[in-house]
């Protein structure tokens, strides 16, 4: 078959473009014609992908698509007047009230972006969550058969060095309490921050808190933050912005606990990375967070900042917390390494062998629930 992919992005480091192209050397070593499409490409990937108007070369009755849906995006209204059989995967629509106050243009793209997601209902033969709070939401949405297709990472490739020059700086004896993703406000980073003030002010002073991930785009919310650190009087707060390959591994290594206080994760690939680095995870249980954790790391219903301050102390002081901890998440990694990706894929493309666009609806999962009908019929215009 022809499996190509569309993308509204195909950035240097992120999970959605890491995805991708994965599923395209799953594909390619099935025998299966498979290129990776997208409208906009980070120059460090550039020869991984073809530009979004040469897709119409590819595009006919007998290709599938691979979209990975995007709100306002160009491949999307390419693809969903195209003659193509449409599988969409779907990696979550940040709820626009996380971004009213510091980003009123997202939130209205995510407001209008739910929208969307209804007007590819119809249009689509299968829909793919890639976690099962994802798959979920697009039932909810009326996709009319769906599907889990996990995020599985590619473990071999964080034996590669960390960086020295990262090492050298903050390997100095503190305790290093690490965050990794994305400077937005669904993350609550100013509750990472509460937290670790009261740990560095009563528990422990000579610790540190990393967070690494990108910051471009909310200049406002990086600014209120750094406004509460300043506020709270602490040191050694560090926003490092978008970090290499090589720089994220050193954090890792370096780094004492791994803590996330989210309140809206669709999947969180830092959390599966953490784990498999040794690193115990504590993690508020907000959307997919315990699906992503697999049973390992100690999940939070409760975030006030004594009680994950305290945790944070016992967690890093070692004992019986730990090592119970770190035995949960040794299991959880196991389940991954035992996850054959390759089988995984073929398995969801095989649903739609002998399957018309409009079979009634099926969700491809143990405990779904039935799907509503799609509404809308056609994608609108982003606003």
């Amino acid at each position: 078959m022809k499996v190509h992919q569309l993308l509204a992005a195909l950035s240097y480091g992120d999970a959605i473009g890491n995805e991708a192209l994965a599923i395209q050397r799953q594909l390619r070593a099935a025998g299966h014609e498979s290129d990776v499409f997208a409208e906009l490409v980070h120059p460090r990937v550039a020869h991984l992908a073809r530009p979004l108007w040469e897709y119409r070369e590819v595009s006919s009755p007998e290709t599938v698509c691979i979209y990975h849906f995007s709100i306002g995006s160009a491949a999307g209204r390419l693809i969903h007047g195209a003659p193509d059989r449409l599988v969409v995967v779907y990696h979550n629509i940040t709820p626009a009230r996380f971004f009213l106050g510091f980003h009123p243009h997202l939130a209205g793209l995510c407001h209008h972006g739910r929208r969307e997601l209804e007007a590819f209902a119809p249009r689509t033969e299968l829909g793919l969550g890639d976690s099962e709070f994802n798959r979920a939401e697009l039932e909810a949405a009326g996709f009319s058969r769906t599907a889990v297709l996990p995020i599985v990472l590619d473990l071999s490739l964080y034996e590669r060095p960390p960086s020295p020059v990262v090492r050298r700086r903050y390997d100095d004896g503190r305790v290093n309490v690490l965050f990794v993703g994305r400077v937005i406000p669904n993350k609550r980073f100013e509750d990472l921050i509460r937290s670790f003030a009261v740990f560095q002010k009563w528990l422990n002073p000579r610790s540190r808190l990393l967070l690494v991930g990108d910051t471009c785009g909310f200049e406002r919310y990086l600014d209120r933050l750094r406004e509460l650190v300043r506020e709270l009087r602490l040191d050694e707060v560090v926003f490092t912005g978008q970090v290499d390959d090589d720089e994220l591994y050193a954090y890792y290594r370096l780094a004492d606990v791994f803590l996330c206080l989210s309140e809206h994760e669709g999947f969180g690939v830092p959390l599966q990375e953490a784990m498999h680095f040794h690193l115990p995870v504590i993690a508020y249980d907000a959307g997919a967070v315990r699906e992503t954790l697999r049973g390992g790391g100690l999940l939070l219903r409760d975030k006030s900042p004594d009680l994950v301050a305290e945790l944070l102390d016992r967690v890093t002081h070692g004992g019986p917390l730990r090592r119970a901890v770190l035995e949960s998440q040794a299991r959880a990694i196991a389940g991954i390494r035992g996850t054959d990706f390759g089988a995984v894929v073929a398995e969801r493309l095989s649903l739609l062998r002998d399957m018309h666009p409009r079979d009634a609806r099926q969700t491809v999962h143990p405990e779904g629930p039935e799907a509503r009908d799609g509404r809308a019929t056609r994608p609108p215009e982003p606003s």
